[in-house]
């Protein structure tokens, strides 16, 4: 995974600042990280896997949206951003406890499972575009997008940020675009059996 998410970053991203993003990523457990506690991916390197995932669906959203001329609407490097980088907000953001649980034959095992140890307890997409803009400059589109990709599961959707999210999903569809890519990612590509 982290071969193939190299190979479209190094591709299409080439802003400045691009390659301290990079030195960060790989610094970091980016590419060894779960994408989630118990949920989608919830598996090393899950995270660089679902960061990949979104990027393909998002690549194929606004081809079926804007056409086989999609990148005189957006640049591949723009769609690169949001679909690699939207969940960067999840890097050192987990961590590794263990349960200790008698197995059929009555011996006490032990069995990890992945908790959230926040050190930046700053929201989700607002968290990613913080991270992001540390090393390059994000367009307002692109931060928009990576902000608002969580769409209705965002937990400032509780409180009075539902126009907020309409508003942004009017004004910018890549907002929308990169949330349905999110959804469809862990939903269908990453869909958990069932219980």
């Amino acid at each position: 995974m982290k071969e193939a998410f190299l190979e479209i970053y190094e591709a299409f991203i080439d802003r400045p600042g691009c390659d301290k993003l990079l030195e960060f990523l790989n610094a970091s457990d980016f590419f060894t990280a779960p994408a989630s506690t118990r949920f989608h991916l919830s598996e090393q390197g899950g995270l660089c896997k679902h960061s990949l995932n979104v990027y393909n669906r998002l690549v194929r959203l606004v081809e079926l949206e804007y056409g086989e001329n999609w990148e005189d609407k957006y640049s591949h490097e723009t769609i690169a951003l949001c679909g690699l980088l939207h969940d960067v907000c999840k890097i050192n953001m987990y961590k590794v406890e263990f349960k200790t649980f008698k197995d059929l034959n009555g011996n006490w095992t032990k069995k990890p499972y992945y908790v959230i140890d926040e050190d930046l307890p700053f929201g989700h997409g607002e968290k990613s575009v913080y991270i992001i803009n540390g090393f390059i400059r994000l367009t307002r589109q692109e931060a928009i997008a990576i902000n608002w990709h969580m769409g209705g599961f965002d937990d400032r959707i509780k409180g009075s940020g539902a126009g907020a999210l309409a508003n942004a999903y009017y004004k910018y569809p890549l907002a929308l675009l990169l949330h349905l890519a999110d959804v469809q990612a862990a939903y269908l590509d990453e869909q958990l059996p069932p219980k």
